[in-house]
Protein backbone atom coordinates (compact mmCIF):
# COMPACT_ATOMS: atom_id res chain seq x y z
CA UNK A 1 0.00 0.00 0.00
CA UNK A 2 2.91 2.63 1.17
CA UNK A 3 4.18 1.63 -2.50
CA UNK A 4 1.36 2.63 -4.39
CA UNK A 5 0.88 5.79 -2.33
CA UNK A 6 5.03 6.84 -3.29
CA UNK A 7 4.17 5.67 -6.76
CA UNK A 8 1.43 7.95 -7.10
CA UNK A 9 2.88 10.69 -5.35
CA UNK A 10 6.17 10.38 -7.60
CA UNK A 11 3.53 10.38 -10.99
CA UNK A 12 1.64 13.26 -9.26
CA UNK A 13 4.72 15.25 -9.70
CA UNK A 14 5.93 14.22 -12.94
CA UNK A 15 2.37 14.73 -14.12
CA UNK A 16 2.44 18.25 -12.60
CA UNK A 17 6.15 19.39 -13.74
CA UNK A 18 4.93 18.32 -17.45
CA UNK A 19 2.11 20.43 -17.17
CA UNK A 20 4.12 23.18 -15.96
CA UNK A 21 6.40 22.65 -19.01
CA UNK A 22 3.73 22.83 -21.45
CA UNK A 23 1.00 24.43 -20.90
CA UNK A 24 0.54 28.08 -21.96
CA UNK A 25 1.26 30.34 -19.20
CA UNK A 26 2.49 33.95 -21.05
CA UNK A 27 1.09 36.25 -23.47
CA UNK A 28 3.83 37.46 -25.39
CA UNK A 29 4.32 39.61 -28.58
CA UNK A 30 6.21 37.11 -31.16
CA UNK A 31 8.20 37.33 -34.21
CA UNK A 32 8.39 33.48 -35.98
CA UNK A 33 11.20 33.22 -39.05
CA UNK A 34 8.54 32.15 -41.57
CA UNK A 35 11.23 30.36 -44.26
CA UNK A 36 12.98 27.66 -42.42
CA UNK A 37 11.55 24.54 -40.99
CA UNK A 38 12.32 25.17 -37.85
CA UNK A 39 12.04 29.27 -37.58
CA UNK A 40 13.80 31.02 -34.78
CA UNK A 41 11.26 32.62 -31.98
CA UNK A 42 11.80 36.13 -30.64
CA UNK A 43 9.73 37.07 -28.26
CA UNK A 44 8.48 40.40 -25.74
CA UNK A 45 6.91 39.54 -22.63
CA UNK A 46 3.57 41.02 -22.09
CA UNK A 47 1.78 42.26 -18.65
CA UNK A 48 -1.49 43.84 -18.24
CA UNK A 49 -0.34 46.96 -20.80
CA UNK A 50 -1.81 45.76 -24.10
CA UNK A 51 -0.47 48.89 -26.42
CA UNK A 52 2.54 48.85 -28.64
CA UNK A 53 4.32 50.54 -31.59
CA UNK A 54 5.94 49.66 -34.72
CA UNK A 55 8.03 52.13 -35.80
CA UNK A 56 10.18 52.34 -39.23
CA UNK A 57 11.71 54.91 -41.52
CA UNK A 58 9.65 54.95 -44.97
CA UNK A 59 12.21 54.04 -47.76
CA UNK A 60 11.20 56.53 -50.18
CA UNK A 61 10.47 59.34 -47.47
CA UNK A 62 12.94 59.09 -44.79
CA UNK A 63 10.95 59.82 -42.69
CA UNK A 64 9.08 58.04 -39.34
CA UNK A 65 5.88 55.78 -39.57
CA UNK A 66 4.21 54.88 -36.20
CA UNK A 67 2.20 52.26 -36.88
CA UNK A 68 0.02 52.20 -33.49
CA UNK A 69 -1.50 48.79 -32.21
CA UNK A 70 -3.75 46.85 -29.09
CA UNK A 71 -3.58 43.07 -28.37
CA UNK A 72 -7.04 42.12 -27.74
CA UNK A 73 -8.01 39.74 -24.89
CA UNK A 74 -8.57 37.16 -27.33
CA UNK A 75 -4.72 37.75 -28.66
CA UNK A 76 -5.61 39.39 -31.84
CA UNK A 77 -3.73 42.72 -32.77
CA UNK A 78 -6.06 45.69 -33.03
CA UNK A 79 -4.91 48.03 -35.84
CA UNK A 80 -5.59 51.68 -34.15
CA UNK A 81 -3.66 54.79 -36.10
CA UNK A 82 -1.30 55.55 -38.35
CA UNK A 83 1.20 58.75 -38.19
CA UNK A 84 3.72 59.70 -40.80
CA UNK A 85 4.69 63.53 -42.39
CA UNK A 86 4.56 62.54 -46.13
CA UNK A 87 2.02 61.76 -48.29
CA UNK A 88 2.43 59.80 -51.69
CA UNK A 89 4.28 56.76 -52.35
CA UNK A 90 3.06 53.68 -49.87
CA UNK A 91 1.36 56.22 -47.44
CA UNK A 92 -2.39 56.80 -47.58
CA UNK A 93 -3.85 60.24 -48.74
CA UNK A 94 -7.09 59.82 -48.00
CA UNK A 95 -9.07 57.89 -45.26
CA UNK A 96 -11.39 54.57 -46.94
CA UNK A 97 -14.78 53.79 -45.27
CA UNK A 98 -15.02 53.94 -41.37
CA UNK A 99 -11.48 55.82 -41.06
CA UNK A 100 -10.55 59.39 -40.41
CA UNK A 101 -7.20 60.79 -41.62
CA UNK A 102 -5.84 64.40 -40.18
CA UNK A 103 -3.22 66.74 -40.64
CA UNK A 104 -1.79 67.96 -37.09
CA UNK A 105 1.16 70.04 -37.10
CA UNK A 106 2.97 68.68 -39.76
CA UNK A 107 1.68 65.07 -39.09
CA UNK A 108 -0.58 62.66 -40.83
CA UNK A 109 -2.47 60.23 -38.50
CA UNK A 110 -4.88 57.74 -40.00
CA UNK A 111 -7.38 56.26 -37.31
CA UNK A 112 -8.96 53.09 -38.13
CA UNK A 113 -12.25 52.07 -37.20
CA UNK A 114 -12.27 48.63 -35.92
CA UNK A 115 -9.48 46.61 -37.93
CA UNK A 116 -8.97 43.47 -36.31
CA UNK A 117 -5.89 40.93 -37.76
CA UNK A 118 -4.32 37.79 -36.51
CA UNK A 119 -0.78 38.34 -37.52
CA UNK A 120 0.94 39.93 -40.32
CA UNK A 121 4.50 39.30 -42.01
CA UNK A 122 7.52 41.70 -41.57
CA UNK A 123 10.38 41.37 -43.50
CA UNK A 124 14.03 42.63 -42.43
CA UNK A 125 14.96 44.74 -45.31
CA UNK A 126 19.40 45.17 -45.80
CA UNK A 127 18.57 49.05 -46.03
CA UNK A 128 19.98 50.40 -42.90
CA UNK A 129 17.13 51.73 -42.06
CA UNK A 130 15.45 51.72 -38.48
CA UNK A 131 12.58 49.20 -37.72
CA UNK A 132 11.87 49.19 -33.66
CA UNK A 133 9.30 47.60 -31.55
CA UNK A 134 7.96 50.06 -29.16
CA UNK A 135 6.00 48.89 -25.55
CA UNK A 136 5.90 50.05 -22.07
CA UNK A 137 8.42 53.15 -22.83
CA UNK A 138 10.87 50.37 -23.88
CA UNK A 139 12.45 50.50 -27.38
CA UNK A 140 13.14 47.32 -29.13
CA UNK A 141 15.86 47.85 -32.26
CA UNK A 142 14.54 44.93 -34.33
CA UNK A 143 17.19 45.05 -36.80
CA UNK A 144 19.82 44.90 -34.08
CA UNK A 145 18.16 41.60 -33.19
CA UNK A 146 16.38 39.63 -36.11
CA UNK A 147 18.53 38.66 -39.07
CA UNK A 148 18.24 41.17 -42.09
CA UNK A 149 17.08 39.45 -45.14
CA UNK A 150 14.58 36.76 -43.00
CA UNK A 151 10.83 37.24 -43.00
CA UNK A 152 9.05 36.91 -39.60
CA UNK A 153 5.37 36.45 -38.41
CA UNK A 154 4.22 38.49 -35.69
CA UNK A 155 1.56 37.75 -33.67
CA UNK A 156 0.40 38.26 -30.16
CA UNK A 157 0.60 34.67 -28.03
CA UNK A 158 0.75 32.76 -25.64
CA UNK A 159 3.92 30.18 -24.75
CA UNK A 160 4.82 27.74 -22.56
CA UNK A 161 8.10 28.00 -20.07
CA UNK A 162 9.52 25.79 -22.24
CA UNK A 163 9.00 27.68 -25.61
CA UNK A 164 9.81 30.97 -23.78
CA UNK A 165 13.09 28.99 -22.71
CA UNK A 166 13.29 27.56 -26.38
CA UNK A 167 12.97 31.38 -27.92
CA UNK A 168 15.04 34.23 -27.38
CA UNK A 169 13.13 37.42 -25.31
CA UNK A 170 14.25 40.80 -27.06
CA UNK A 171 15.36 43.14 -24.82
CA UNK A 172 15.38 47.18 -25.98
CA UNK A 173 16.03 50.74 -24.10
CA UNK A 174 14.15 53.61 -22.66
CA UNK A 175 12.51 55.72 -25.25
Amino acid sequence: MKYVKVSLGILLLIGAFVCFLFIPIKDVLLFTETRSENGEMYYVKMDQERNFEIRYVHSIHLTDVIEFYEATDDRLIRMLSMSYENLSIGLPGEAGEGETLELKDGVYTLTYKDRVIDAFRLHIGRVDADLALRYKGVEIDLKKHLEKGKSYEFKVDKLSFYQLMKGEELSGERS
